[in-house]
């Protein structure tokens, strides 16, 4: 096992070879290129902005994932979406979401707060080039919830969600999946597991199943 150091140049070690946790590598960028190249394998950034000074790289071999069309409903949950109290919309507010991502419940303050100034503008510029998307939860004219994440070929890599009134954040995940799914969408990472994202119909699969999901082509020879 071991943990590889990154330079400027683009390029990521084999993961197989990286850390039990699915830390792989330390270093570089947080460039649109290096993110994309890091999403197209797996691999994600995830560290502690006020006690690392460079980027930590994740990619764990056990992937917890949601299949769109396996979303878990619950019977609370059809209720709720039957009352039509929230708006859920797409691409609406990417800034409200992350900033909300990044503050909501004083996450900021935590001594592990991941989601800094440099993420929130290297996420930004992804969203600015059309591989980052977010949806909203509105009840009237406020951002109540919402989640985003990185959009490459058939797949979804979400990267953080936020709720200020209950199940915002679940209306949220539900939405993404039946309008994911609808336009063939065929995964969404979750990253790491969670009794919450357990619930909804997350599962875990091996990185190599994972692997060719995200590089699956349709007939076309294009990602699906």
């Amino acid at each position: 096992m071991a943990v590889f150091q990154l330079d400027d140049n683009l390029w990521f070690p084999d993961p197989h070879l990286g850390e039990d946790d699915g830390l792989v590598a330390v270093g570089g960028d947080l460039s649109v290129d290096r993110l994309l190249l890091a999403y197209s394998y797996g691999f994600f950034p995830w560290f502690s902005y006020r006690w690392r000074k460079e980027p930590h790289w994740y990619c764990p071999m056990q992937r917890f994932v949601i299949f769109p069309d396996e979303i878990h409903i619950s019977h609370s949950m059809h209720q709720l979406m039957r009352q039509q109290r929230y708006r859920l919309t797409i691409n609406e507010d990417f800034m409200g979401v992350i900033r909300g991502c990044a503050t909501a419940q004083m996450r900021h303050l935590e001594d592990g707060a991941w989601l800094g100034p440099d993420i929130i503008h290297a996420y930004t510029a992804l969203y600015v080039q059309d591989f980052a998307a977010s949806v909203e939860v509105w009840e009237g004219e406020r951002l109540v919830g919402g989640l985003y994440g990185v959009c490459l070929g058939n797949s979804f890599f979400g990267e953080s969600m936020f709720s200020l009134v209950p199940n915002a954040s679940k209306l949220a995940l539900i939405h993404l999946a039946q309008v994911y799914a609808q336009h063939g969408g065929r995964l969404i990472d979750c990253q790491f597991e969670t009794p919450h994202l357990r619930s909804m119909g997350g599962r875990f699969i091996p990185y190599d199943d994972y692997l060719s999901i995200i590089h699956s082509e349709d007939d076309s020879g294009q990602p699906r």
